[in-house]
């Protein structure tokens, strides 16, 4: 809640990628990092590091960590608690040092708000901010590259923020930003895996004419087209366990009271844990578009914007998880992400895993985003409990010797 008084548009949170307001969260958080024995660095993707270090010097380290800015009008919770979780744990510690060492990231873009194009902070751990993505420009016009030098960082430096040898692992809390914890009485969740997610944009061409003047049977309306196919898309999803699907935007041109839509545009968003499933199902929301657009004399043609592969969470960590979950009083429960976070980005390079909190009312990316007190004592003490079964377990010190 400290935090949340950083912002660009108060009353309202928001903090975007390297934005003036950022620099007093850096400066904030790494007030309470230096006095829990941790160094302190910011890499030149603006992600804020502090280094608890191991004992006898210990090489190899875990991460823990989120993002620190926010989408528009956010709560204060979302990334922003991870990172909290991730001191609180190291603080929990009581100053006693683990065989490895634990660098508490902040990474510094997730959403994707500020130039439409996600996990810049976790991009350039795994050597994915490249001249593309620093090319791309913001609203007013200020590249990704420039943004990074006028927070005087140097784009130049940014591969010396790619995860170095001895990286063990990378453990995220997060808030579910859903209702399944809450509905079945749970603090906490394990996620088992972040779904995968295909993003596809529709644009159905009908032909625009008089509203009073042309009758029912004689219409190409594609607006009417689109609007079908957003009911059957729905309808289909309902009967597939554990699928998502969503028709965010409809677009009709032109647009007007008196004017039948000549052209609908429509956006699809499928999510689902197995990859078989998703696209499966992406292929049978576009027969269906294709036989509606056919049946109404519409035409159709249709794009792939985005295509996330499932990601599952590394099986060490989950056993583990499970075990400090039950260490703290608490059944474990596994569950899918839905959303996307940084793990997913991480675990393309080290075994990655994250920890779900309840979210009140299943709300999140909302001023009125919650969590409960009790829940996030529970998740120090899962952590607390994790770092000491990982510190004694043989199948962990095998990934250190191997790092």
């Amino acid at each position: 809640m400290s935090l949340a008084r950083f912002t660009e548009d108060p009353p309202r949170i928001c903090r975007t990628f390297l934005s003036p307001t950022m620099r007093a969260v850096h400066r904030q958080i790494e007030d309470w990092m230096r006095p829990l024995g941790m160094t302190v660095t910011l890499d030149a993707a603006g992600n804020l590091h502090g280094l608890y270090p191991g004992a006898d010097g210990a090489a190899c380290k875990l991460l823990i960590g989120s993002h620190l800015d926010t989408v528009p009008d956010a709560g204060a919770y979302d990334g922003i608690l991870g990172v909290m979780l991730a001191i609180s744990v190291v603080e929990s510690l009581g100053g006693r040092r683990l065989p490895f060492a634990i660098e508490v990231v902040g990474f510094s873009e997730e959403e994707g708000v500020r130039f439409g194009v996600p996990f810049i902070g976790s991009r350039a751990l795994v050597g994915r901010l490249d001249e593309e993505l620093l090319s791309r420009r913001d609203s007013d016009g200020i590249s990704v590259q420039e943004a990074i030098l006028s927070y005087e960082l140097k784009p130049s430096e940014i591969p010396a923020a790619r995860l170095s040898q001895g990286v063990l692992g990378y453990l995220e809390f997060h808030i579910e930003q859903g209702p399944v914890l809450e509905n079945r009485g749970f603090p906490l969740g394990i996620v088992e895996a972040i779904a995968g997610q295909t993003r596809m944009e529709l644009v159905f061409t009908g032909v625009a004419n008089h509203a009073g003047t042309t009758p029912m049977e004689s219409r190409r309306d594609a607006l009417v087209a689109a609007a079908e196919w957003t009911v059957a898309v729905e309808k289909s999803a309902r009967d597939i366990p554990g699928l998502v699907a969503t028709v965010g935007a409809l677009n009709a041109k032109p647009g007007a009271t008196n004017v039948i839509a000549g052209q609908c545009c429509a956006t699809l968003d499928i999510r689902h844990a197995s990859d078989a499933t998703r696209t499966q199902s992406v292929s049978a929301f576009l027969h269906s578009a294709t036989e509606i657009a056919k049946r109404r004399g519409i035409s159709l043609t249709s794009s792939t914007k985005l295509v996330q592969t499932a990601t599952p969470m590394d099986s060490l960590f989950l056993h583990e998880i499970d075990a400090a979950v039950s260490q703290s009083g608490i059944t474990p429960y596994r569950m899918i992400s839905g959303a996307g976070h940084d793990a997913m980005v991480l675990a393309e390079k080290v075994p990655a895993a994250m920890v779900f909190l309840r979210s009140p009312g299943g709300i999140s990316h909302n001023s009125r985003e919650s969590v409960l007190v009790e829940d996030v004592a529970k998740a120090i003490e899962c952590g607390f409990h994790l770092l000491n079964q990982l510190a004694v377990s043989p199948e962990f010190q095998m990934r250190a010797n191997r790092a």
